[in-house]
C-alpha cells in the first residue's frame, strides 16, 4: 500500500507572503513616496487577517486566504527578534562608560516620562469614564513608545548620534526597562491575583538588577575568549553562529526572568561595545536585523483592523488625537525642565508621541485579564497601529523643524556623546601586521588619531591588551569599513600580503563612490598596474622599494653623502611611479 508523503515546513506560506512584500509590494509603496516603514505597516493591513482574507465571502467566495498570514501572533513571536537585533546594534554603539553618562537622562528623565504620561493618560481614561483600574493599565501601557520604529528613523536618517537622538533613546531604553513593572502592575489587578503588587516589584527589580549585573559581569569575561577563538578559525559562518548564539542566548536569558528580550540583547551589544569584534559583528547582524524588522513591522500591521476605522471613527480619531497630545505634552514638558533646547523637546515629544510595541503586550495581558474591557482594547491596538504609521510621516518634516529651530538656538545641550562611529578624520589600516604595526607607531608619533581591522584574532588581542587601536575585522567587506567611517577617513592604507584582497577593497570603495584616498601595497608590477586601475591613490611595489632602500645604502657605504644618495633614491622612485601610471593609462587607452 503506498501513502502519499507531504513535506511542508512551518510558516512556509507566511514566509513567501513576506518576501513577497519585502521584495515587490514595499518597493513599489515607496515609488509612491512611503518609507520601508510605512510600506511594512500598509501590506500588514494587506495580508493581515483584518485585509483581503475577510474580504473573500463578501465578494463571492474568493479564496484570498492564500495570500493571507492567518496567524499573526505566530509571526509577531519570530519578528520580536528583529527588535532584539536592532537592540544588539544600538548596545554595540554604546560603551558602559557613555551609558553611564547618560544615565541623568535614562534615569531622569526617562523614569520621569513613563511616570507624568502613566499618570496623565490614567487620569484622561477616567475622566472618558473607565474604572480605576482599567484606566491605571491602559495609562501604564500607552506611556511607552515604539522603539523599533523610532530608532530606526533614527538610525536613517543618521539622527542617532543628535542631541534629540540621545534624549529619544535614553527614554526608550527606560521604558524598555519599565516593561516589567507595567506588566506586574496590570497583572496585581488581575481578580485571582494573590501576590502584593509591591512585593512584586521589590522582588522583580532585585531579580532584574543582578541578571542585568551578571550578564555585564560574566559577559565581558567570557565574550572575549569565545571570540578570539572562534575568530582565530577564520571562518565567517561560525563567526556569525557564535554571534547569534550570545545575542539570541542572552534576549533568552532576560525573557525568562521577565525581562524584555530587547533588553537582553541591548546588554549582550553593550558587552560587545567595546572589544575588537564590535565592526565585524555589526556587519554581520545587519542582514538579520533588517529582514527580521521587516517582518516586525508587517506583524503591526497585521494588528490593525480597518472595521474599526468605519465602525467607529470619531472614537477612534479621539483616542488617537489624546493619546498623542497627552504624550507630546508630558516629552516636551519634561525635556524644557531639564533645560534642553526647544528644538530637542519639540522632536523628542512629537517622536515619541505614538503606541508602541510593548503597549500591545500590556493591552493583551489587560484584556485577556478582565482588567480593560475587550471593544476598548480593539480600539487602542487600532489607535496604536494608526499612530505608529503616522510617526513614519511626520518623521521628515519634524526632523527639519528640529534642525531649522537648533540653527537659531544658541542654548547649549546637555547631552552626551551616543555613536561610537564618531571618529572623523583618521586613518584606517587593512592588515595589523609588520607593516601595519610601523603605519600604527607613525601616526602615533604625530599623534594622528587611526584605528586597524585584522582578521587574525590573536594578533588583535595583542594588539589590544598593549593599548592599539586595533579591531577584528574582514576589511574586504564594505559594511565592515563603513563602520569603520571610510567615508569619513582622512586615507586607508592597505597593508594586506593578499593581493586579490587589496584589490577587492578598493574595487569596492570606488564603485560604491567612496572617495577616500587609497594607499596600498602591492606584491609585484602587474599587482600595482591592477590597483592603480582600480582607483588607488598610491601603491607601493614592495620589492621596488626594498630595492631603493637597498641601494640607498649601498651608495652610502661607497662614500655618498647621505642626502646625496637619498636624493638619488628619490629620483628612481619617481621614475618607477610615473612609469606604472603610465602603464594604466597606456592600458586604459587600449582596452
Amino acid at each position: 500500500m503506498e501513502h502519499e508523503v507531504t513535506h511542508s515546513l512551518p510558516y512556509l506560506k507566511e514566509a513567501l507572503i513576506f518576501l513577497v512584500s519585502a521584495g515587490v509590494v514595499v518597493p513599489i509603496l515607496q515609488r509612491f513616496g512611503l518609507n520601508s516603514i510605512l510600506g511594512y505597516l500598509v501590506a500588514g493591513v494587506v495580508v493581515g487577517p483584518y485585509g483581503i482574507g475577510s474580504l473573500g465571502e463578501a465578494i463571492g467566495g474568493v479564496p484570498f486566504d492564500m495570500f493571507t498570514i492567518s496567524d499573526p501572533e505566530g509571526v509577531t513571536k519570530i519578528a520580536e527578534l528583529g527588535v532584539v537585533f536592532l537592540l544588539f546594534v544600538i548596545g554595540i554603539e554604546l560603551s558602559g562608560p557613555r551609558l553611564w553618562a547618560m544615565r541623568r537622562l535614562v534615569f531622569g528623565l526617562g523614569l520621569a516620562q513613563v511616570l507624568l504620561t502613566a499618570a496623565l493618560l490614567a487620569g484622561a481614561g477616567v475622566l472618558a469614564g473607565l474604572s480605576t483600574e482599567a484606566a491605571i493599565a491602559i495609562g501604564a501601557s500607552l506611556a511607552l513608545s515604539s522603539t523599533a520604529i523610532v530608532v530606526q528613523l533614527l538610525v536613517g536618517a543618521g539622527r542617532l548620534a543628535s542631541p534629540s537622538g540621545q534624549v529619544m533613546f535614553s527614554i526608550l531604553l527606560m521604558q524598555d526597562i519599565a516593561v516589567v513593572p507595567v506588566i506586574l502592575v496590570i497583572e496585581s489587578m488581575e481578580p485571582h491575583a494573590t501576590e502584593g503588587l509591591w512585593q512584586s516589584l521589590v522582588m522583580s527589580t532585585v531579580l532584574a538588577a543582578g541578571i542585568i549585573a551578571t550578564i555585564l559581569f560574566a559577559g565581558g569575561r567570557v565574550i572575549g575568549p569565545l571570540f578570539r577563538f572562534v575568530g582565530a578559525r577564520q571562518d565567517r559562518d561560525m563567526f556569525t553562529a557564535a554571534a547569534l548564539l550570545v545575542i539570541i542566548g542572552t534576549a533568552a536569558i532576560t525573557s525568562m526572568v521577565g525581562l524584555s528580550m530587547a533588553l537582553g540583547a541591548f546588554l549582550a551589544g553593550l558587552v560587545f561595545a567595546d572589544t575588537e569584534f564590535s565592526h565585524q559583528l555589526e556587519a554581520e547582524i545587519a542582514p538579520f536585523k533588517g529582514l527580521l524588522l521587516g517582518l516586525f513591522f508587517l506583524g503591526v500591521g497585521m494588528t490593525i483592523d480597518p472595521r474599526v476605522v468605519v465602525q467607529d471613527p470619531l472614537t477612534l480619531f479621539a483616542v488617537i488625537a489624546g493619546v498623542i497630545a497627552i504624550k507630546a505634552f508630558s516629552i516636551i514638558l519634561l525635556c524644557l525642565l531639564t533645560r534642553q533646547p526647544l528644538s530637542v523637546a519639540l522632536e523628542s515629544g512629537l517622536m515619541l508621541s505614538q503606541i508602541g510595541e510593548f503597549s500591545l503586550v500590556g493591552l493583551a495581558l489587560a484584556s485577556s485579564t478582565g482588567v480593560v474591557p475587550a471593544d476598548v482594547a480593539r480600539i487602542l491596538v487600532v489607535a496604536a497601529g494608526v499612530t505608529m504609521a503616522l510617526t513614519g510621516i511626520i518623521a521628515g518634516p519634524v526632523q527639519r523643524l528640529s534642525r531649522w529651530l537648533a540653527l537659531r538656538s544658541t542654548q547649549p545641550t546637555v547631552v552626551t556623546s551616543l555613536s561610537a562611529n564618531e571618529l572623523e578624520g583618521h586613518v584606517i589600516i587593512a592588515g595589523f601586521g609588520r607593516i601595519g604595526r610601523a603605519i600604527g607607531e607613525l601616526l602615533d608619533q604625530r599623534h594622528i588619531r587611526y584605528i586597524a581591522l585584522d582578521l587574525n584574532a590573536h594578533a588583535v588581542a595583542r594588539a589590544r591588551s598593549a593599548g592599539q587601536p586595533v579591531f577584528f575585522g574582514d576589511t574586504r567587506r564594505l559594511d565592515v569599513l563603513h563602520n569603520a567611517g571610510a567615508h569619513r577617513a582622512r586615507a586607508i592604507i592597505l597593508t594586506m600580503d593578499n593581493p586579490a584582497a587589496n584589490a577587492a577593497v578598493v574595487r569596492s570603495l570606488r564603485h560604491h563612490e567612496i572617495a577616500t584616498p587609497v594607499v596600498a601595497r602591492a606584491r609585484d608590477r602587474a599587482n600595482a598596474s591592477e590597483l592603480y586601475a582600480l582607483g588607488a591613490n598610491e601603491v607601493v611595489l614592495e620589492a621596488f622599494e626594498a630595492s631603493l632602500q637597498i641601494g640607498e645604502e649601498t651608495l652610502v657605504t661607497l662614500g655618498y653623502p647621505r642626502d646625496a644618495a637619498h636624493a638619488v633614491i628619490g629620483e628612481q622612485r619617481e621614475i618607477g611611479r610615473r612609469e606604472l601610471t603610465d602603464a594604466v593609462r597606456s592600458i586604459g587607452r587600449t582596452s
